[in-house]
């Protein structure tokens, strides 16, 4: 386990992090969502246009590949690709990368603790809304944290086939989640924002969380649709049953939520159930459907 911190930020970098504490995170947010939604026509066709060059978006992958295809700007965010564009690994013992965008952390953790970045590490109580219970599965198992840049396909799929049984929103923070405050802002995954979705498998439970960020004007799945607004203090929990009309079954690859505008995906895997794809280091890039890992034998 490496705990070696970053050196001390500089003057700058200290002013750039005191800036994202003092930001009014939920009021820039909502404002974000409400301009997302609104259909200006040439105004957002412009916005669309220019968003897509200055972060270098690949047209080419997309279902649909002028901006003036889209009606507002969560259309485009939440653009689908081309069917092939992402192939699944298809062995029965392979697991799938759930997402676009770069590897933030990954690997085993320890006892109770996931790396957030070099000198911070969290807690799985704490990421997992104090449910004891559930953060006592994954001790000494592997996880991986994946950061989605504003250029990256923002569908979140499934790494293998699996059997949702709770659903757990958790209201918080809205800080920027990108490399920069990985490294300066202790506990970011386990204050900020989050929907936490928990799936049988045919290798045990298995864990992915959907973590909110400034501008995430909201997260949804496929079976809830829009999960967060409304936002309150409270944490809400849904269960969901294995059999039956109301059960909830994806199988791998398959969508299961989106961001409207960019994030961070977490998965958990127990202990002795996966081996991780040891290429899967911090900051390399990822694509959804590409091997994630292997079943342990």
């Amino acid at each position: 386990m490496n705990l070696k911190p970053y050196p001390k930020p500089t003057c700058c970098q200290r002013a750039k992090i005191a800036f994202h504490y003092l930001l009014p995170q939920l009021a820039i947010t909502r404002l974000a969502g409400w301009f997302a939604e609104k259909e200006w026509g040439r105004f957002t066709h412009f916005v669309i246009k220019y968003f897509a060059k200055c972060y270098k978006v690949d047209w080419h992958e997309a279902q649909k590949s002028q901006p003036s295809d889209f009606k507002n700007f969560n259309e485009f965010f939440t653009r689908e690709l081309k069917d092939g564009a992402r192939p699944i690994v298809s062995g029965s013992h392979e697991i799938a990368l759930p997402a676009d965008g770069r590897v933030s952390e990954g690997g085993a953790i320890h006892g109770n603790l996931l790396l957030q970045a070099k000198g911070h590490m969290f807690s799985l109580a704490d990421l997992l809304a104090g449910d004891t219970d559930l953060a006592q599965q994954f001790e000494n198992g592997v996880f991986l944290t994946t950061y989605l840049s504003p250029r990256d396909y923002h569908r979140v799929h499934m790494p293998c086939a699996g059997t949702l049984r709770k659903m757990i929103y958790v209201s918080g923070e809205l800080f920027s989640v990108n490399p920069f405050l990985a490294q300066h802002v202790p506990n970011l995954f386990a204050r900020n924002e989050r929907v936490i979705c928990v799936f049988d498998t045919e290798f045990g439970t298995m864990v992915q969380i959907l973590v909110g960020a400034t501008v995430t004007a909201s997260m949804s799945t496929v079976w809830h649709g829009v999960v967060n607004p409304p936002r309150n203090e409270a944490i809400r929990v849904w269960d969901y049953p294995a059999d039956g009309d109301q059960a909830v079954h994806l199988a791998k690859g398959a969508e299961m939520g989106a961001f409207r505008l960019g994030s961070t995906v977490i998965n958990l895997f127990q202990e002795n159930k996966v081996l991780l794809n040891a290429n899967l280091q911090a900051g390399v890039p990822t694509k959804m459907g590409e091997l994630l890992g292997t079943l342990a034998a």
